[in-house]
């Protein structure tokens, strides 16, 4: 059984299977819906059922309070339609957003490589052609594990079939442990994409900043590849930040990068480098290396943020003294049930991606 789910006020209309979220249907159909987290934790995704009968799911109680279930307002990422419905959203539907719709793959694993300490790079070769933009995601269908992972795309859209993901191991984490300690070349993954909001913005003229930290390079890594095969003429800054040389992947890369374009900066910073790693750049915190580069003036810029909710915090303050408007600061978030009841303290800016 499908129902029909009519997005006001855009008129879009989504088939939706019986099971299925709302959000998901949206986004396997190419239909822009806001959302974050995914799972029902951080709010983004609110919308108003005006006509038919939803069943909320899971939605936890932080992301929506008992006076907004009464009112008709639902998670899209959660409610499951039990009738046909009509629904309002806040849509605002960016112009570089290109909508590729979520499609299943098969994925085997062609590559891994310790990449540091604690990150691996994983390469899967799809069975089929994957359409996304730079800076989007996939989730992985972890064996053993209930429920899928995110990790960001770090390979450029032009490689249609092969991902490449860059995998940080989480103390305790059941799919990062998998992946790190059990998954070999051959074994195979189910894999499930593009998603996520995150992208970089082609029709603005204005400079790019790239600031990142850990496994959050992933996401700069595929759009500024994506942005320097495409020719694109505007000056491309990235900071990336470590604790120390082990930790700083993927430098020669960029290093051989900004050798061989001449709008392509490349600044590293570590905040704890060892006394082996006879380190000569920046010493400090990443966006305190963007300070420094840029005289605490980010005016004119687009920035785009990625990395440890700590980063990402002080990246965000860091800009916006600097003179840099909430608009034109853009990050990649993903909100875990852990984080739930913390991000509703938050304001609106630390939600957007």
């Amino acid at each position: 059984m499908t129902y029909e789910v009519t997005v006001e006020p855009t008129g879009d209309v989504i088939e939706v299977e019986e099971g299925q979220t709302i959000l998901d249907a949206a986004q396997r159909q190419g239909v822009w819906l806001p959302f974050a987290c995914g799972h029902g934790t951080c709010g983004t995704c609110k919308i108003t059922v005006t006509e038919g009968d939803v069943d909320v799911g899971e939605a936890s109680s932080f992301a929506l309070m008992d006076i907004e279930r009464d009112e008709g307002v639902v998670l899209a990422c959660c409610a499951i339609p039990e009738s046909d419905l009509t629904i309002e959203a806040d849509v605002d539907v960016d112009p570089d957003f290109l909508g590729h719709p979520v499609q299943d793959y098969q994925g085997v694993v062609t590559d891994i490589r310790d990449l540091s300490p604690t990150i691996k790079g994983l390469v899967l070769q799809l069975d089929d052609d994957i359409a996304f933009q730079a800076g989007q995601y996939v989730n992985l269908h972890i064996p053993g594990v209930e429920g899928t992972r995110a990790f960001s795309i770090a390979s450029k859209p032009s490689e249609h079939r092969a991902l490449e993901l860059h995998v940080r191991l989480v103390p305790g984490g059941a799919a990062t442990s998998y992946i790190h300690e059990q998954l070999a070349v051959g074994d195979t993954l189910k894999v499930s994409g593009p998603y996520g909001q995150f992208f970089t913005r082609k029709s603005d003229p204005r400079d790019v900043i790239f600031i990142a930290g850990g496994s959050g390079l992933s996401s700069p890594q595929s759009m500024i590849l994506d942005l320097l095969e495409a020719g694109d003429p505007r000056q491309i800054y990235l900071f990336q930040g470590a604790r120390n040389v082990s930790e700083l992947y993927r430098r020669e890369l960029f290093e051989e990068l900004a050798q061989q374009h001449a709008n392509f900066f490349y600044i590293p910073a570590l905040n704890e480098p060892e006394d082996s790693d006879g380190w000569q750049g920046f010493q400090g915190f990443v966006h305190e290396a963007a300070q420094d580069y840029f005289d605490n003036k980010f005016n004119g810029y687009k920035a785009y943020l990625c990395g440890p909710p700590p980063m990402i915090d002080a990246a965000v303050t860091a800009l916006i003294q600097g003179r840099l408007f909430e608009r034109d600061i853009h990050m990649e978030r993903f909100v875990t049930a852990a984080d739930g009841a913390n991000e509703q303290t938050r304001s609106a800016l630390f939600k957007r991606i």
